[in-house]
């Protein structure tokens, strides 16, 4: 990932090659080159994964912070001509209605996506910051629905106001995305990275285990029962009612247990930990730890396949690391 920490850190970007004698189909070549190279690095960067903030339980938070800060910038700056004789009430009040529709709108659009039962593991900043824009759009579009009730104008409900409306919102919103979003991808690739790269060295110190007996995993159904081989195991992932179970050297196989139900059964092996709502992952089997904006992602023994970390699992997969429980 040298093209993304080259961006995280902000160095020299790539310098373009200046010639005495000017050669157009040269400084074409180089210049189309410079552009490929740049775009490359931008299309890299957007793949990158990215916090997912909006689960359920954090949204209503999350809406009224954005909302109050909303307010407080259109009631106190005003930041577009306002013509005060096409008001039919009080400005405050005008503000607190944009707000409110622009908060209503978040919340209902977020919560379909959650509804969608988005992969926050797949969340992305490219996707962060399309998923802004449509709402930006929503609140233009829903701005100028609410025109009439707020501004007394018999071209309310014109094309030209419906592209002011969207227009305003784009230029606020925007705004904020392109300051906000970079910065704070940049502030937890940072804090993450170097939380991974400090207990690299405790995972690389890892050292040969005891052998462990195979262990029967009891499933509701009795025939879907079976033996976990936990010399080979390397993870779990959830896929609705079943869990996908991958094993050192590429094997892999699907049982119809819940993780809760694998978890409760694991509880007697410490090493063996939940790292997110949908992965259990062996410890032991650790090879590598690496940080990104979501939190860490783990190599393991013999697989092509990385576990990530999320937010929240953090404290206790370090706890883990240190307590040498693995």
């Amino acid at each position: 990932m040298e093209q993304i920490r080259w961006l995280i850190n902000v160095k020299t970007p790539i310098q373009v090659k200046c010639y005495n004698d000017c050669d157009p189909a040269q400084m074409e070549r180089d210049f189309l080159y410079i552009y490929k190279a740049n775009m490359k690095i931008i299309v890299e960067l957007l793949r990158q994964p990215y916090p997912y903030y909006y689960q359920q339980k954090d949204l209503l938070r999350i809406v009224l912070l954005v909302g109050l800060m909303g307010f407080g910038f259109i009631y106190l700056f005003e930041p577009f001509n306002v013509e005060v004789q096409e008001h039919r009430i009080n400005y405050f009040w005008i503000s607190f209605f944009h707000v409110l529709l622009s908060s209503l709108i978040i919340y209902s659009m977020f919560s379909v996506m959650n509804l969608m039962k988005i992969k926050e593991e797949k969340w992305t900043l490219g996707r962060e910051i399309f998923a802004l824009c449509l709402v930006l759009l929503a609140v233009g579009i829903g701005s100028f629905l609410i025109r009439d009730l707020l501004y007394d104008n018999p071209y309310n409900w014109s094309v030209k106001y419906l592209l002011e409306e969207v227009r305003n919102t784009f230029m606020v919103g925007l705004l904020l995305i392109i300051i906000l979003v970079p910065l704070n991808f940049s502030r937890v690739y940072r804090k993450n990275a170097g939380k991974a790269a400090a207990i690299e060295p405790e995972i690389a110190s890892f050292t040969q285990y005891p052998f462990q007996e195979p262990v029967q995993i009891r499933a509701i159904v009795k025939s879907d029962s079976f033996i976990l081989d936990l010399e080979d195991f390397l993870f779990a992932k959830a896929e609705g009612n079943y869990l996908e179970f991958y094993f050192a050297g590429g094997a892999k196989e699907l049982k119809r247990l819940t993780m809760k139900e694998l978890e409760t059964q694991l509880q007697d092996y410490p090493w063996i930990i939940k790292t997110h709502r949908s992965f259990l992952v062996n410890t032991r089997k650790i090879t590598k730890v690496a940080g990104n904006a979501q939190g860490y992602q783990l190599s393991l023994v013999n697989s092509p396949h990385c576990v990530p970390v999320s937010r929240g699992m953090i404290p206790l997969f370090n706890r883990a690391v240190g307590q040498h429980s693995l």
